[in-house]
């Protein structure tokens, strides 16, 4: 098996693209063709569906991706085994994390860590309702459930607390809030109702919340702010929220408690890269943790 066709494969594969695949790879879209025409006609059968806006895998190219990832685990293992640990510790590691966690913990507090690892590029980004750690859409995910499925490593990193919060302008405009009846009677920043990709981001259920009026956002970064500039009453991040001076906390007594969790891929869990990255994150959260209680 060539395992530069492979791998060129495997970036077409995710990317769903041979121009994208081509540009992730520093290659020019005609080699990328080329390869994949070889690698058809060396295996006799036809693993993409060539279509006007990209390209989508046949039955058979989904069967052949199983095992060109199984081939790319074991040479990543196997180079990091053999070239030692300069080279173990370089190369790229994605993170798939919720953007409350991703932008206020690990894009706050990764800086030193990526200083003393100038070799390895860490990305962060947002989780989509589904992932898939098998396809490396993440080397590293941070999710609210443990998963239960798949050959993965799942270990709790900490609980948390969401409380509900105006901005200081918005409450002193407004009647004070007594009860938990009352917020019926004021906007709601929520997230989208058809877009919530887990029922543990359904708040307003769990707090038994009722108003007609909503402010809705996909995005907890844009709740926050839409919280902050006066639009109504949201239901925030306590480690975010609590100690920024723009915020008002609204009936403590009423908060909810969710947890992260962060997973590997069993196949990746050892590579010396994702190793560093995940016991970062582990040892970064114990050292945090007081802001999330």
């Amino acid at each position: 098996m060539d395992w530069d066709q492979t791998r060129i494969f495997l970036a077409v594969a995710r990317q769903g693209q041979f121009l994208a695949a081509a540009r992730s790879l520093s290659l020019d879209h005609t080699t990328v063709s080329r390869r994949m025409n070889a690698l058809e006609a060396s295996l006799g059968a036809k693993l993409f569906e060539r279509t006007t806006s990209g390209c989508r895998l046949t039955a058979v190219g989904e069967s052949f991706l199983i095992v060109a990832e199984r081939i790319e685990t074991e040479f990543l293992r196997v180079q990091t085994e053999i070239s030692g640990h300069d080279v173990a510790i370089s190369g790229t590691i994605r993170i798939g994390t919720p953007d409350g966690f991703g932008t206020y913990i690990l894009a706050k507090f990764l800086g030193d860590f990526i200083d003393q690892n100038p070799n390895l590029r860490v990305q962060l980004v947002p989780l989509p309702r589904a992932f898939s750690l098998s396809k490396r859409e993440a080397d590293i995910a941070i999710t609210i459930e443990p998963p239960t499925e798949g050959k993965i490593t799942v270990r709790k990193l900490t609980d948390y607390t969401l409380s509900l919060y105006a901005s200081r302008t918005y409450f002193d405009r407004h009647e004070t809030i007594s009860n938990i009846g009352d917020i019926s009677k004021h906007r709601i920043v929520t997230y989208v109702p058809d877009l919530i990709y887990t029922r543990a981001l359904d708040y307003l259920d769990e707090l038994k919340i009722e108003s007609e009026k909503h402010f809705e956002c996909a995005a907890m970064i844009g709740q926050i702010e839409a919280v902050r500039s006066g639009i109504g009453i949201g239901v925030l991040h306590d480690y975010i929220a609590r100690n920024d001076p723009d915020f008002v906390r609204i009936l403590p007594e009423h908060s909810i408690r969710r947890a992260y969790w962060i997973v590997a891929h069993n196949d990746v869990r050892d590579l010396a890269r994702v190793r560093l990255v995940y016991d970062y994150i582990v040892d970064l959260t114990s050292r945090l943790r007081s802001n999330f209680a």
